[in-house]
């Protein structure tokens, strides 16, 4: 379910208003992180279609060998029959040569004979002509694929030369978030399946804990478990000062019913007071960054199960803490090519 237009420029200003973080530290940081998310997809896309091309240039080559092979069988045996053909041209040269000898003496006798052997060196020399002219062609044909050969084999060579760092890149960036996906495990050790999970999604790192992990219905208090979560993580996360940290709280899609005294709003309103309560305390006992985090609150639209059970609306009120990996590295490594 989207939210109307027309609420988008309120809610901005809302969540500018009670966020510790800027909108415009916000957007850049987004941004950022879509730009990583859209140059990890453009890496796998640029993958596949190297991937492709390299199978088609392989194909390409193994045909232009094999014509060359062909062409180089052609033309041996071209030679073959010019070199028979020159004897042929010799031999009736002197046979020619002979005759006119003894022409003077029978050239009655033998003028039809002369004639004949005439007509014979024409067209032994007409055949010689015309397979000397196929011979030229061939070799002509031969250097070209040659070429083309030696092209398409350098070509293949620098792709699978870009293909490889490729992979070599996108193996890192996978091996890096799953080593800090592993650190992560390891620090939150039995609060995993308890109301908190670790995956690996798009590249990065989610943490997500469930409501009655973190919160009491309709609030943004946390409680003693919950803290006790965010604080080993939040010691992990000062020894690894290259990641960016993105808190976003979710609810269901329930109205939000203010109770006495309360100030939220609604689940806009609960959704980014509960993101910013776990970013004060990631950042009370622990010298991370400010400028690391990002809250935000998602308020109902991005549920993990749409339907409108009460086990669903369970899943969807959830605080997601998403970890991405430094990939400045990666991403200069791109702009170098």
């Amino acid at each position: 379910m989207k939210a109307p237009k027309t609420l988008f420029p309120v809610l901005l200003i809302a969540l500018m208003t009670v966020s510790c973080v800027t909108g415009k530290r916000y957007n850049s940081l987004t941004d950022r992180n879509l730009m990583l998310m859209s140059e990890r997809d453009s890496l796998k896309a640029e993958n596949i279609w190297l991937t492709m091309s390299n199978r088609e240039l392989t194909a390409r080559s193994r045909q232009l060998t094999e014509d060359t092979g062909k062409l180089s069988a052609d033309l041996e045996k071209s030679r073959t029959e010019l070199t028979l053909a020159r004897d042929e041209v010799n031999r009736l040269s002197t046979r020619y040569d002979e005759l006119q000898r003894a022409q003077t003496e029978l050239a009655a006798g033998r003028a039809q004979e002369t004639q004949r052997l005439l007509a014979e060196l024409r067209q032994a020399q007409t055949e010689l002509k015309q397979r000397e002219d196929l011979m030229r062609d061939l070799e002509m044909n031969l250097d070209t694929k040659k070429a083309t050969l030696e092209e398409l084999t350098y070509e293949l060579e620098k792709r699978n030369a870009r293909l490889a760092e490729l992979e070599k890149m996108l193996d890192a960036q996978q091996k890096a978030v799953k080593a800090l996906k592993d650190k992560v495990s390891d620090a939150l050790f039995g609060f995993e399946n308890n109301g908190l999970t670790v995956s690996m999604k798009n590249g990065q790192v989610y943490v997500s804990m469930d409501d009655k992990l973190l919160f009491k219905t309709g609030s943004y208090e946390i409680d003693a478990n919950g803290r006790t979560a965010l604080r080993k993580l939040g010691a992990l996360l000062e020894r690894n000062p290259d990641i960016t940290i993105t808190i976003e709280g979710h609810t269901d899609d329930v109205p939000y019913r203010a109770a006495a005294g309360q100030q939220i709003l609604d689940n806009w309103d609960l959704s980014v007071k509960r993101a910013t309560t776990v970013v004060r305390v990631l950042t009370q006992d622990t010298h991370i960054n400010p400028k690391r985090l990002v809250a935000s609150g998602r308020s109902e639209y991005m549920p993990v199960d749409p339907a409108k059970t009460v086990d669903a609306r369970q899943k969807n009120r959830r605080t997601e803490i998403i970890l991405t990996p430094d990939l400045t590295a990666l991403y200069r490594i791109l702009e170098s090519y």
